[in-house]
């Protein structure tokens, strides 16, 4: 019997979490590499997160590309609590909203060669974290 797609996502989205996550989390911590770690509260539990992205800093504050949509679960905290904080370069910087970001603004925040990447994968949803200064 073939696994339902939910099934396959969930246990996709365990093995990155216990894998990949606490690798590139590490990274990030350090302030080298292309990672960022966005602290978030859980909307239903009330847990702290911090979840590893790579982030493009904007002169307002930072952009998202959502690899994953808008159901997962960090992004999904963020919209519900209004705010987080981005650890970005071993300093922390308050976001106090997020905002729809056109794909060409998105991109181009990114640069070259992550944006030639980002066009050829055809991603086209990007967030705009606000930094609170």
């Amino acid at each position: 019997m073939a696994l339902g797609h939910g099934r396959v996502k969930r246990r996709f989205l365990w093995l990155l979490n216990n894998t990949l996550n606490r690798l590139t989390s590490r990274i990030a911590r350090s302030g080298r590499g292309p990672f960022a770690l966005v602290r978030h509260v859980g909307r239903r539990s009330g847990t702290t997160y911090e979840t590893p992205l790579i982030l493009a800093r904007v002169p307002e504050g930072f952009v998202a590309e959502l690899t994953y949509g808008t159901g997962v679960n960090w992004y999904r905290n963020i919209v519900a609590a209004g705010q987080c904080v981005i650890i970005s370069g071993g300093k922390e910087y308050r976001i106090d909203r997020i905002e729809t970001c056109d794909p060409d603004t998105g991109l181009r925040a990114y640069g070259f060669p992550a944006a030639l990447v980002l066009r050829l994968l055809r991603r086209e949803e990007f967030r705009l974290l606000h930094s609170a200064g």
